[in-house]
């Protein structure tokens, strides 16, 4: 292990080259360390990375590298271990070397990651709130990254609600960035989740390095949900990833007169689901879609979030597991929130799922018409997307 995590970083030698060092030294790493250059550039790493890994014996030892990680209470996982993320190592540029505090599950194969903006609204704070104690309630673990506002949110949802919660950093795990978020990353270990990170001890927190972490948080769930970013949120990083890696994307729509919900919504023009409720996240992984929608305009009735400042208080929230009843509970929608146009598309959609060019046909309207119809239906609760474009009522 200790040969793994020294290769590891040596600076130049990413995913691709690792994997021709595994290869050619039949997975011996020990030989790859000790290896001269020329078997090194054979190897096809090139001659600079070659030099990189002959430098780097000079001041790592894989030995020391080994017992830092024990005083710290960080375990490494090679991408051939069993309980590496499946998921991730799937991926095209897996780390090789994955660092945990806390421990990892079989159970983390079922897991949805929830990111959006450090400056959330109060919409964003609660529609986190009440979709993660939603999935959290139902087994699905909430994979974030530990940042301010939607990520810490979306953590701290999932642990009121008894649920687990997986936080990816940017950093060595020596340290927690950011700092106000300690408590939060403690909380998240002892109540059996984990803090994991690709970076060796030591690294600190650049900017250049929460791109790769949000490959991290996509890679190993099986879809990631954006609940409220701006256009300029680093949260398009994570779709970026997820849209290379296959995975689904989901968002919470906003209004179109807020920063906020500029990226969600240009996201659900261009084909991410849009989640109206929880249901809409559990039938796109696989998972019972039989579900009631979860309301998510702020005046209706429904579980109330803890306010917005405390989740960055250094000081713990009031424990709200025990509130939670029913993050779930059905808004029921009535016709006469539909005006005229929508109630008489509404005539064509009954309880089983319908396409949207066949409600095109039906109706005598365009498709573009129809589908800013259905948005609008959906949004007010009275049908719902159940895949590939087809629709229902909801009634």
């Amino acid at each position: 292990m200790g040969y793994w995590v020294a290769l590891s970083q040596v600076p130049g030698l990413g995913s691709a080259r690792f994997r021709l060092l595994e290869s050619h030294f039949g997975g011996d790493l020990a030989r790859a360390w000790e290896a001269p250059g020329r078997e090194l550039r054979a190897a096809g790493v090139g001659g600079s990375v070659a030099q990189a890994i002959i430098d780097a014996r000079g001041s790592v030892s894989p030995s020391r590298e080994l017992e830092r990680l024990a005083a710290a209470g960080v375990s490494a996982l090679t991408w051939d271990d069993e309980l590496y993320p499946r998921r991730l190592r799937e991926t095209a540029d897996a780390p090789p070397v994955l660092y945990v505090r806390g421990a990892l599950l079989p159970e983390d194969e079922i897991s949805v990651a929830v990111v959006g903006t450090r400056r959330p609204t109060e919409y964003g704070y609660r529609v986190t709130s009440d979709l993660c104690a939603a999935l959290a309630i139902r087994g699905v673990v909430v994979v974030s990254g530990l940042a301010l506002g939607i990520d810490a949110r979306a953590h701290k949802a999932t642990l009121d609600a008894g649920g687990r919660t997986i936080a990816v950093l940017g950093n060595g795990l020596d340290t927690v960035y950011p700092r106000e978020n300690q408590r939060l990353a403690e909380r998240i270990i002892g109540a059996g989740g984990a803090v994991v990170s690709e970076f060796a001890l030591g690294v600190r927190p650049e900017a250049s390095n929460f791109p790769r972490r949000n490959r991290i948080i996509s890679g190993m769930t099986r879809g990631t949900l954006i609940t409220e970013a701006s256009e300029t949120s680093g949260t398009r990083w994570t779709v970026y990833h997820a849209l290379e890696q296959n995975r689904e994307i989901f968002c919470v729509p906003g209004s179109v007169y807020s920063e906020a919900s500029k990226l969600t919504n240009r996201l659900i023009r261009e084909g991410a689901k849009l989640v109206g409720g929880v249901s809409d996240i559990l039938v796109e992984i696989g998972l019972d879609g039989a579900e009631r929608q979860m309301p998510l305009a702020l005046n209706e009735t429904g579980p109330q979030p803890a306010s917005v400042g405390d989740i960055n208080s250094k000081e713990p929230g009031p424990d709200t597991s025990g509130e939670i009843a029913d993050p779930v509970q059905w808004a029921r929608p009535t016709l006469e929130s539909a005006d005229a146009d929508e109630a008489e598309l509404l005539q064509h959609i009954t309880g089983e799922p319908t396409h949207i060019d066949d409600l095109a046909r039906v109706s005598g309207r365009p498709i573009a018409e129809v589908s800013g119809l259905l948005t609008m239906l959906e949004l007010k609760g009275l049908v719902r997307q159940v895949g590939a474009m087809h629709y229902q009522s909801a009634n």
